[in-house]
C-alpha cells in the first residue's frame, strides 16, 4: 500500500508529517484530510481573526498530490452598525 504524508498549516505553524499513513489510494488520503480539518479548527480556534487551515498530502516521492483547506471566519454582526437603522 502507498504511504501518504499529511503536512498541516494552521495559519501560524507549519507541521511536516514525517511518519505518514499507509492508505489504499488517493481517495482514502482525501477522506483522511477531510476528517482532520475540523479537528484542526477545533484545536486552534482563532481569537476573532479569520484563519485558513491547510493539509497538503504528499506521496512517497515527496510530491504534493492533494491539498485541502478549511476557512474559518467569525463575524460579530453586533459590532457593525446596520445601514438600515
Amino acid at each position: 500500500m502507498p504511504r501518504y504524508f499529511f503536512d498541516t498549516y494552521d495559519g501560524d505553524r507549519f507541521i511536516p508529517d514525517h511518519e505518514g499513513l499507509e492508505l489504499r489510494d488517493i481517495t482514502a488520503a482525501e477522506r483522511e484530510a477531510r476528517k482532520a480539518l475540523p479537528d484542526m479548527a477545533k484545536d486552534a480556534l482563532p481569537d476573532g481573526d479569520p484563519r485558513t487551515f491547510i493539509i497538503s498530502v504528499r506521496n512517497e516521492a515527496g510530491q504534493v498530490v492533494l491539498r485541502a483547506a478549511l476557512s474559518l471566519v467569525v463575524e460579530n454582526l453586533l459590532e457593525f452598525p446596520s445601514a438600515e437603522r
